[in-house]
C-alpha cells in the first residue's frame, strides 16, 4: 500500500535570515536649542519658586490673626507646613537642581522674621502673645527643614543634559 502525503508534508522551512550585526544606536545629539529652552525653563522655575516663597510668607503674615468665635485657629501655621512642602517641592521639580530650594527658604525666613520685629509705627505683625505666629515660624522651618533633608538624602538626578 502506498499513503497519500500531502504537499505541505515535503516542504522545507524557510531560510534563517542572517543576523544583523549587532550595532548601537547613535547616542542623540544636543541641539543647541535644546539647551537654550532648558536654561529659559530652569531660570523660569527659579523665578517663579522664589515668586511663591514671597507670595507664602506674606499670605501667611495675613491669616496670622485670623478668629472664630474670637479664638485664634491657627491656619497660618498649617498653610506655613503645607505652602513650604508645596513650594521646595517645585523648586526642585521645576528646576532639578537642588540649590533653588535655599534662595526660597532664606526669602522666606528673612520675611517672617522681619515681621516679628517692629514696624516704624511701633506695631508688631507677630506679637509676643500670638501663639500663631510663632507656630506659623516653627512650622514653617519644618517644613524648609524636611525639604531639606529629603533634597540632601536623596540620590542625585538622572538628566539627559
Amino acid at each position: 500500500m502506498s499513503s497519500v502525503s500531502s504537499p505541505t508534508d515535503h516542504v522545507p522551512p524557510p531560510p534563517e535570515s542572517p543576523e544583523p550585526p549587532a550595532a548601537s544606536a547613535p547616542e542623540p545629539r544636543r541641539s543647541r536649542d535644546r539647551g537654550a529652552v532648558a536654561v529659559l525653563l530652569t531660570i523660569a522655575g527659579v523665578v517663579i519658586t522664589l515668586l511663591l516663597s514671597v507670595l507664602t510668607a506674606v499670605l501667611e503674615l495675613l491669616l496670622i490673626s485670623v478668629r472664630v468665635g474670637g479664638q485664634l485657629i491657627g491656619v497660618s501655621a498649617v498653610l506655613a507646613l503645607v505652602g513650604n512642602l508645596f513650594v521646595g517641592w517645585f523648586a526642585y521639580r521645576s528646576t532639578r537642581r537642588k540649590w533653588v530650594v535655599l534662595p526660597a527658604a532664606l526669602i522666606w525666613l528673612l520675611i517672617t522674621l522681619l515681621a516679628a520685629g517692629r514696624t516704624t509705627e511701633g506695631d508688631y505683625l507677630i506679637a509676643a502673645n500670638n501663639w500663631v505666629g510663632w507656630a506659623m515660624i516653627g512650622l514653617g522651618s519644618l517644613g524648609w527643614t524636611i525639604v531639606g533633608i529629603r533634597l540632601v538624602s536623596s540620590p542625585p538626578a538622572k538628566t539627559l543634559y
